[in-house]
């Protein structure tokens, strides 16, 4: 069997001293995302900058090729998911984000929150110099569109890094002055002078930067020619403000902003034949408002396995999923699932449940069918591209969404139901006729709240955005429990929001910014003691560390 895989060694570079980038000065712009003819044209400088934008969502080895998690924003968004309770990772070994399921080395002084600072101000510099590049007052219509399309990514940028960075109260760390604190803003004005005592914004005022970069794409975004849904267009636009709007609990505007992404993107709900298909299943960008799409060129496709379909899709004979750090879904959501919702197909039914047989599997020339290979409750969500499991040239080249339409029918039940709007149950009934045609929920008040953000969790699972829902709304992280498929040491159980979800600030960063000084939300590693079951307690629990 050719694989390209090979261990992780115990310990290797845990110190993110090792790394000496910092987030905010010296920046590398990445431009191998333009092709030749974008090069060529005549405006081929701004083209090329257009272009980085949507390849550095793939950008391969920020830190360095060594770490088999640095292969981009899809990575970023698996990080996210496995620090919820409803993404489990069985591993044989080759688990690369153990450390983030663990809570283990997330302090200033680890790679691991160095890869998330590192990345996201990488992307960051891309907007910004497409941005200083262009001469506002003497733009082109193409140009202004080009500065529409920076501006809204940028606001996607910071918005992540404003949620996931600020720091709110949990059960095990206290952080009195830091408490909404988020990162620094450094614009396409900011000098190295400024960066280098550039202190954290409150939540306010990152989002006042945001919204300025919103309303900037909202009313510039129709000049952009490109139809491209690797590049944001007007829906996009709309739902970043709605995302932005639930984070600041202005649910009103949240969901009117919800409402107009869905009626501009002219997009329905995916059918159950688009989510189950076993070529097309997930991969298709043409189903979502704004999405990522690889080609077989790309950088992280030739690698082979530090890509989306590699950790994301559990039926490659070329990915590390498939070699058995399967990713399942918790039983407390998939038993939740009613049998009659087409979406419980995306997982391995347990043998003799209702729905076991009822997933179709994709089979390999290497390991046969996938459905006698995998774990009970693994993901057949993520299709490799065409269904090719083996050849990673073609299978690895595939999408993976960014935003969908589907979040913002969530997005505008749950707005409505934050302010008490009868109308909130209603808009969730109707969303979930497209999903399960018995559905119906007479819930109100919190009780419905709970139940959107549950089904909404059921839609996007494996699309990085619960993580936020978890945090914004003090959730408890709940994954040891009678029936859990988490490995022992990963079973950990909170009182609301999780520590670990204030993520840290590094060193490299307050070593060029003096400002953060003093600023840093507090270490959360090895906070939580991993829950044991009466029938384990006296054992000793399996490990499931990197080798």
């Amino acid at each position: 069997m050719k694989t390209n895989l090979y261990k992780f060694f115990a310990g290797l570079c845990l110190s993110s001293a090792l790394v000496m980038t910092t987030g905010c000065i010296e920046e590398t712009f990445p431009t191998n995302g333009a092709t030749e003819d974008q090069l060529t044209s005549s405006n081929m400088a701004t083209s090329a900058m257009l272009w980085a934008m949507p390849s550095v969502l793939n950008k391969y080895a920020t830190i360095s090729s060594s770490y088999h998690w640095d292969w981009g924003y899809g990575s970023i968004m698996h990080v996210r998911d496995v620090m919820t309770e409803d993404m489990a990772v069985v591993s044989s070994g080759y688990d690369w984000y153990s450390s983030w399921e663990q809570n283990q080395y997330q302090g200033e002084d680890y790679i691991y929150p160095q890869f998330i600072w590192n990345y996201y101000w990488q992307a960051v510099q891309t907007t910004n110099k497409l941005i200083a590049a262009i001469d506002l007052e003497a733009a082109s219509e193409e140009q202004l569109g080009y500065l529409a399309a920076a501006h809204a990514f940028r606001a996607m940028f910071y918005l992540d890094m404003g949620r996931m960075f600020e720091f709110l109260p949990n059960d095990k760390t206290q952080g009195a002055n830091v408490e909404g604190l988020t990162v620094p803003i450094v614009d396409e004005n900011t000098t190295e002078q400024d960066s280098r005592n550039n202190p954290r914004v409150s939540r306010e005022e990152l989002a006042d930067f945001i919204l300025a970069d919103l309303d900037f794409a909202e009313q510039n975004i129709e000049f952009l020619q490109e139809s491209a849904k690797t590049l944001p267009h007007l829906d996009a636009v709309y739902g970043l403000k709605a995302r932005l709007y639930m984070w600041l609990e202005e649910y009103d505007n949240a969901r009117t902003y919800a409402r107009q992404a869905i009626d501009a993107s002219g997009l329905t709900p995916m059918t159950e034949t688009e989510c189950l298909s076993t070529t097309s299943g997930f991969n298709d960008i043409s189903l979502w408002m704004w999405g990522s799409q690889m080609v077989s060129e790309d950088d992280v496709v030739q690698t082979g396995i530090l890509n989306w379909a590699s950790w994301m899709c559990n039926e490659t004979s070329f990915g590390y999923s498939g070699q058995a750090p399967f990713i399942m879904i918790a039983p407390s959501l998939y038993d939740r699932i009613s049998d009659t919702d087409f979406r419980k197909k995306m997982w391995k039914a347990p043998e003799g449940g209702m729905l076991d047989g009822e997933t179709e599997f994709l089979t390999s020339s290497t390991f046969g069918n996938f459905g006698d290979r995998l774990a009970e409750y693994s993901s057949v969500k993520f299709r490799p591209a065409e269904g090719n499991c083996d050849d990673y040239t073609v299978g690895a080249a595939t999408a993976y969404p960014l935003m969908r339409v589907e979040e913002m029918y969530f997005i505008e039940a749950e707005a409505a139901a934050q302010v008490g709007d009868a109308q909130a149950a209603t808009l969730l009934n109707s969303f979930m006729q497209y999903r399960d045609p018995d559905y119906i929920t007479n819930a109100t008040g919190d009780e419905l709240i709970e139940e959107i953000v549950f089904q909404k969790r059921i839609e996007l699972w494996g699309e990085g955005q619960t993580f936020f829902d978890v945090k914004r709304l003090n959730m408890s992280v709940t994954r040891g429990y009678e029936g859990t498929n988490f490995p022992a040491e990963k079973r950990f159980n909170t009182n609301g929001r999780p520590a670990w979800m204030n993520i840290c600030i590094v060193q490299t960063e307050k070593n060029n910014n003096a400002a953060l000084i003093g600023f840093e939300n507090p270490d959360p590693s090895d906070l939580y003691e991993p829950w044991v079951s009466e029938a384990d307690s006296g054992n000793e629990g399996g490990s499931d560390t990197e080798e």
